[in-house]
């Protein structure tokens, strides 16, 4: 076998291989698109959940402890807000400059 033989015979290998690289990366982006879809999908379906059980039309006992959990994360929200708003209301200061 002569040299140029080796040479295209090297090229072709490196063809394939970057071939099979970019449909490696094409799946991975696939994948991950997917994966992104599937937790907006379950956050959406979470929002939907929660909205319901507090309206009283779903009852389970599976959910009632989470639906526990973000009520009370709202409410600390709620106190935290309410206290930023007395600051600023008691300082008569607006919103701090911004950096930059």
């Amino acid at each position: 076998m002569g040299l140029l033989d080796k040479l295209k015979e090297g090229a072709g290998q490196a063809k394939d291989y970057a071939q099979q690289a970019a449909e490696k990366a094409k799946d991975e982006a696939k994948e991950l698109q997917l994966k992104r879809q599937l937790g907006s999908e379950l956050e959406e379906l979470g929002r939907v959940t929660f909205d319901l059980v507090q309206r009283g039309e779903l009852t389970h006992g599976d959910l009632a402890a989470g639906v526990q959990r973000v009520t009370d994360i709202k409410a600390q929200l709620a106190e935290l807000a309410a206290a930023d708003e007395s600051a600023v209301t008691e300082t008569g200061a607006g919103a701090p400059p911004a950096s930059g």
